[in-house]
């Protein structure tokens, strides 16, 4: 049992440390006044958003948060287990 929780806990800290790093490679949603600026070019790039680099690492975002509560679970019910 304390060897699945090792490895579950290891899965989870690579988890957690790649879940920052693509969150922190996202830019800000916000684009301030240079947006309603460029709002022309905010309807092409909306079709092919998912091509994109920004769509790319949102999928992922949602892939690695959902890993991220799977695997959170599963270690609390672990640790339930144990104690």
């Amino acid at each position: 049992m304390y060897t699945v929780m090792i490895i579950v806990s290891v899965l989870f800290l690579i988890d957690c440390l790649c879940l920052t790093a693509i969150v922190l490679m996202q830019q800000g949603k916000t684009a301030g006044l240079s947006g309603a600026i460029g709002g022309a070019a905010e309807t092409y790039f909306g079709k092919n958003k998912a091509r994109t680099m920004e769509g790319k690492l949102e999928f992922w975002t949602k892939i690695l948060a959902a890993i991220f509560f799977v695997l959170a679970l599963i270690l609390y019910l672990m640790v339930g287990a144990i104690s």
